[in-house]
This record gives C-alpha cells, structure tokens and sequence, in this order.
C-alpha cells in the first residue's frame, strides 16, 4: 500500500485538520502557506511529519511552505481589518432586509476574496447583498451559509453539562451522531434533553457509544424472557455501568435486580 509524507494543518484553531505534502521537516506548531480551494491560506502545523496511507488521503495534495515574516503580518493585518469591516457587513444586511444571521467576515491571505459566513432559516436570495458588498469593498465576495453546528462552534456558551460547548473548546471536527447512540446508553429521548444549543444531537452522545455497544452485547434485549434462580422472567430494565438486569415475573409486579452473571438467555 503506497504511503505520503504529510502533515496536519488547521487554518483555524478548532477547526478541520487538513492534509498536505511535507516537502521539508515541520514542527508543531509552525505557521505555513498552503494553497486551498478558497486560495492561500495561513495555517498552523497540528500535526508534524508522518506517513499515511494514499487511501486515506485526498486525490490531490497541495505543497505547503513555511510562513514568511511578512506574511505572518499580512495574516494579522487581515483579522484585524476584517472586525474592523464586520460590522459595515452587518449594515448591509440589515438595510437589505435579509433573513440571514451574519457569523463571521476573513479575508483570504492575498486579500483577493472576503469571505462572509452566515446562518438562515432558509434559503437567502442575496444576490443583491453581493453587489453591494463587491462595490464597497471592490473585491471578489463569497457569501457561505453554515448550519446550526457551526454557528454554535463560532459563538460558543454553555452545554448542559455547565461545561463550555465541545465544539467551541477542543473538537475540530464534527463526528455524525444518531439517536441510536442515546438508545445504546438508556438515555431519555427527549429531545429537549439530548440536545445541544445548536439544536442537534449532544455531540458528546458518541464520546462512550462504542463502550456500550460492546457491554450491551452481555446483555438480553429489553422484554427477552431470561432464566434465573428464581423462575424463569422478562428483563424490563438495564443498568449497564452496574452489571445488573432487571427482572420482572409474572406473579410479582416488583422489579427484582440480578447481576448479568446471574442470570441465562439466549442472544
């Protein structure tokens, strides 16, 4: 199986890592230029030098080089210009009467494009948002609507954990999350409870899914008729973290608790 030196690169500090040819040794941590679909971008080395598979790479692999002083100013001007802008983007938007939630405003390194990202019930015709924007700023606009995961990535807050969001402290990519997961862990199904602010599945639901898909397969199905030292019962109840299963017989209404070993069943 053919193998590329690559290394890791986030353009943004919580954001999806992105693979590219290492023409030369990198560090943790250093600043490069790569050259992506939305042009030169300035990154930062997550991870260094390492051999990965071709299959698990994209088809085409840019080259990245190391940061120039100047450059690495040209990235700082353009964050700060790009605040100082946000608000007159702002402006237009809401003279407009457009139905859109305005995120984020970031130049691209060679300041050839403004990128504008923003939320919507909907779809937005903003095609005359765009000529206003182009004829203020005279440059190439991009307008990017992203989803209630993202907006809450951007803004940030409080879980209901009272911890501050995953996504806005420490995950850059988002992992697909189902409600089988919260069936796997005899969560409520609430919606309101297995929701994050975003609106969406609690991301954290797949952070111990793969423990209780492996434990629950020690377990009989809820409703499956299991043999005990008592008589023979229907599992009505699972506590996975405890080992036990609970049992109801026919002549009792009560729920009777029984270690996993304890008790026969057939998968």
């Amino acid at each position: 199986m053919k193998q590329k030196e690559v290394i890791g690169v986030r353009f943004k500090a919580l954001g999806e890592i992105h693979f590219f040819q290492a023409p030369e040794k990198y560090q943790v941590g250093d600043l490069i230029i790569a050259q992506t679909k939305n042009g030169k971008m300035l990154g930062k080395v997550y991870y260094a030098n390492r051999l990965m598979s071709e299959s698990d790479l994209p088809d085409h692999l840019s080259v990245v080089t190391k940061a120039t002083d100047s450059q690495k100013a040209a990235y700082e001007r353009n964050i700060k210009d790009a605040q100082c802008i946000k608000k007159d983007v702002m402006k237009c938007i809401v003279n407009l009467g457009l139905g859109m939630k305005l995120l984020e405003v970031e130049y691209t390194l060679d300041r050839e494009r403004l990128v504008v990202y923003f939320t919507a019930e909907g779809r937005v015709d903003f095609r005359e948002l765009l000529k206003v924007l182009a004829g203020k700023f005279h440059l190439r606009i991009e307008l990017r609507q992203v989803g209630p995961r993202d907006e809450a990535k951007a803004i940030g807050g409080l879980g209901p954990c009272g911890r501050v969001l995953c996504c806005s402290s420490f995950l850059g990519d988002f992992v697909p999350v189902s409600i089988k997961m919260a069936k796997n862990q005899n969560l409520s199904l609430n919606p309101i409870k297995i929701s994050g602010l975003c609106g969406r599945l609690l991301c954290c639901l797949q952070y111990e899914d793969q423990f209780y898909e492996v434990a629950k397969r020690r377990f009989p199905d809820w409703g499956q008729k299991v043999e005990t030292e008592d008589g023979i019962g229907r599992a009505e109840g699972l506590s996975i973290l405890e080992n036990i299963v609970k049992v109801r017989f026919e002549k009792s209404p009560a729920l009777i608790d029984y270690d996993v070993e304890e008790i026969k069943f057939s998968k």
